[in-house]
Formats: structure tokens, sequence, C-alpha cells
């Protein structure tokens, strides 16, 4: 785990969120496509490959809330709207990183939640539920101890008060639970697996049409203690 490593050796805390995505895609984990970009012309071949519309944001280890800053500008359609947006974006960064994540933009109305923690008694727990804005509202959630099985996760989806908006509503499709399950199968296998991992957050989870795709990720993790050999990176199991 390249991310992982060098995260450590840095004594960084968090990851960015494309790192974030590095991991997990590392996981099989569906995560949107993406590009990091450091300036115009990188912008114009990013939007070139992805494709129009596009999601614009900030990318460094320290940045998080994001939206709240300013630092995210959603369904950008054009080269001029790409541009004005890497241009207000990189004004305000200044001292930070000036990288910016060019991003697919993932259309879907239901949005949940995955991540996983890790706890003094029980170690890693995988956690689902609603999500976007109304994680922190409604905490329309449920748990289980990591490793989990495929029926864990199925019965955690049951589990939560808003599990119909998993099922065929308004016209969209039921959500595709296998993959869904598959998710939280390897949060947790991450969480068991990767020691120095003290959070993930994937927020929001877009379902669209039926299947699942992470567009936000945050990796917290807890550094060796200076001097000591922290536990071993471990490769993911494919």
């Amino acid at each position: 785990m390249d991310v992982l490593e060098k995260a450590l050796r840095e004594e960084r805390t968090t990851l960015s969120e494309h790192e974030s995505k590095e991991l997990l895609r590392a996981y099989d984990i569906p995560v949107t496509r993406e590009m990091v970009v450091h300036d115009q012309q990188g912008l114009i071949d990013a939007t070139e490959k992805i494709g129009f519309p596009v999601v614009i944001k900030a990318v460094a280890p320290n940045l998080t809330h994001k939206t709240e800053r300013g630092l995210v500008r959603v369904d950008v359609r054009n080269d001029q709207e790409a541009l004005e947006a890497f241009q207000g974006i990189t004004n305000q960064l200044k001292d930070d990183s000036r990288a910016v994540l060019v991003q697919e933009m993932v259309k879907g109305e239901r949005e949940l939640v995955v991540g996983l923690t890790r706890d003094v008694q029980f170690g890693p727990c995988v956690m689902f539920g609603l999500g976007g804005i109304f994680t922190e509202i409604l905490k329309d959630v449920s748990f289980r101890v990591a490793p989990i099985e495929v029926q864990d996760a199925l019965d955690m989806m049951q589990e939560i008060k808003a599990r119909k908006i998993l099922e065929a509503v308004r016209g969209m499709p039921a959500a595709d639970l296998d993959q869904l399950a598959d998710i939280l199968v390897k949060v947790g296998n991450i969480g068991v697996e990767q020691e120095n991992i003290k959070e993930i957050d994937l927020n929001p989870v877009i379902l669209a049409g039926s299947m699942p795709i992470a567009v936000d990720a945050l990796v917290v993790l807890t550094p060796s203690v200076k001097g000591q050999m922290g536990p071993k990176i471990k490769k993911a199991k494919k």
C-alpha cells in the first residue's frame, strides 16, 4: 500500500481524498474516476479524458470540510466553467497544496454512508446508514464488529429506519444489495488488515441507478510512534 506507507513515513494523520480512493480501489471498492491536476493544461487534459460534467475539488491531506470552505464546484459542464472553477479554488488555497481533483459527476438521488471506526474495546467496526447531509442529523446507522460476512452486511441494511431507500422507488431501481454488501465486507477487511487505519468515512456513497459508488472518502490514520516500527502494511487481498 504505497499511499499508506508514504503517509505513515510522513507521520500524517489523514490521507487525501484521492489517496483514500486509491486505497479503496486496491480493495476493488467502486469509486469515482478522477485525476489530480496542478495546472490549467492538466485540467483540460483531465476533462477531456473524464468527460463533462465533472466535479472539481481542492485536494490535500489537511483539507477537510471542503464544501463549507467553498473548495468544491459541482456540475462543471465546459472548459470555461472548468477554468473558472480551477482559478477560484486555487486562489483560496494560499499555502495549502494548489492541486485540484477533477472527478466524474455521479448522478443519483439516493446517498448512503459506509464507514469504519476502531473501537478501543471491540476493534474495527463497520458502519452503514443514510448518507449525505442526513448522516449527522438523523444518525440512522447500524454497526457490526469486523470482519463481517455478506449476511451481516445484508442484516445491517435492514436495520436502518430508511431501509426502503434501497428498494425500487419513484422510478429508481432497487439498489444492488450484493454490490453494497461487498463494499461493507471489504471495508471491514481493510480495518482488520491495516492496523494503522483508525477511521474510514465514505460519504456519500451514491446509488447511480442500482450501483453504489463512493464519491467522497476520508481515511484517518494512527501514525506509528516516532522511533518505533508500526504494524506492517499488508497487501489487499484479491
